[in-house]
């Protein structure tokens, strides 16, 4: 209460002090009020003209208005004309210390960036693997998968070594089955997050890159599962080559071509933005691949020959071929290719067309390499486009 009281006595004052001093301006300028008034009323009097100085009203003297106005220049401008640099030197002073202190905050926030990076990239990781995994994880996809495999196994069961055209067929099924679905489940990816991306990026909570590795590196653990529950399954059950070596080496190709898939995917849906239109654009671009791919159609047309040069599934293939049948020469021995007259049987001829003569793994392994970095690179891309 004593507090309140001290308060209010020394805003009087101060009030009271400041309303001495305007009175004070109006007599040294000719007009002083003939009793204690508020200074602010004063003067609305004095331009109203209702206000008597010396039994006189204001509305008889002539020049009320300019004569206030030559008083202000006179006593008033210069002053308030100082008090203002005052403030603008003032206010460049801390302008510059602000900006010196911002630049010294910049400097040490290079040194902190590598780590805040690295703390929304853990957030991000571990929201993305809590949410894909039920995603990835869904009852229908796992017996989508299994019943396929079964499938696969089932009609493949126990082939022959020898019937290398039903053998191819099942390598180019597979390759069709993992080429369509990560393709088309990763088209979903961004678009069903755009809203949330952009609320996101717009408030400043991560930043592009981290979003986007997290995505990405997130993804391979839900991606990988399946395909290769899926090739424990078929491999052994159709009969392909009773090999560990060769098995673990198919997985590898399978996996790979998995994700390349998926790559491409994700980069059409970044692109696009609407899943519809991505979906359709992807069932056309799989189907040139899958034409082109070099197990329908030997003796491409010219004009649409350099379709499989970027198709994925020609490159996949081929490596498939070459972990199953090597360089050719032991099926070629096997089924009598190799003895003069039997070059032109129509079984010789489809070894020399699908399996002899392919190209190079090492050439298709680099080539695939470059599509999967590179069509995550133009999801990137695509994504730092986006506008809310």
């Amino acid at each position: 209460m004593f507090d309140s009281v001290l308060v209010l006595s020394e805003e009087r004052s101060l009030y009271f002090g400041k309303e001495s001093e305007a009175m004070a301006y109006f007599e040294s300028v000719g007009f002083s009020p003939s009793f204690p008034v508020n200074p602010a009323d004063f003067l609305l009097d004095i331009a109203n003209g209702v206000c008597k100085l010396d039994a006189v009203s204001e509305r008889e003297r002539p020049n009320v208005k300019q004569t206030l106005i030559a008083s202000y220049n006179t006593l008033l401008a210069p002053k308030v004309k100082a008090a203002c640099m005052e403030i603008t030197i003032v206010s460049a002073k801390e302008t510059r210390l602000i900006g010196s202190h911002s630049s010294k905050e910049h400097k040490e926030s290079n040194t902190v960036d590598l780590s805040t990076w690295f703390h929304q990239f853990n957030i991000l990781l571990q929201r993305s693997l809590k949410e894909r995994k039920h995603e990835s994880f869904n009852i229908l996809r796992v017996f989508q998968v299994i019943t396929v495999a079964i499938l696969a196994g089932l009609m493949w069961w126990h082939s022959d070594y020898r019937d290398i055209q039903d053998h191819l067929g099942l390598l180019f099924f597979i390759f069709i089955f993992w080429g369509v679905l990560p393709s088309f489940n990763a088209i979903f990816a961004f678009p069903q997050e755009r809203a949330i991306f952009v609320k996101e990026r717009a408030s400043g909570m991560y930043t592009l890159s981290s979003y986007f590795m997290a995505r990405i590196i997130g993804d391979l653990p839900m991606e990988l599962i399946l395909p290769t529950v899926f090739l424990i399954m078929t491999y052994w059950m159709a009969g392909l080559k009773p090999n560990l070596v060769a098995f673990l080496l198919t997985l590898l190709v399978v996996l790979g071509y998995v994700l390349v898939s998926q790559g491409l995917g994700l980069a059409l849906g970044a692109a696009i933005m609407d899943a519809k239109q991505a979906s359709t654009i992807v069932t056309v671009t799989m189907l040139a691949f899958v034409l082109t791919g070099g197990y329908y159609v030997h003796k491409v047309p010219s004009c649409m020959a350099w379709i499989k040069y970027i198709s994925t599934t020609y490159y996949g293939y081929k490596l498939f071929i070459n972990v199953q049948y090597g360089e050719s020469k032991k099926i070629s021995s096997m089924l009598g290719c190799s003895h003069h007259g039997r070059s032109n049987t129509v079984s010789c001829k489809f070894i020399d067309q699908d399996i002899a003569g392919q190209i190079s793994p090492e050439l298709s392994v680099a080539i695939l390499l470059l599509m999967f970095v590179g069509y995550r690179l133009l999801a990137y891309l695509a994504l730092r486009h986006i506008k809310g």
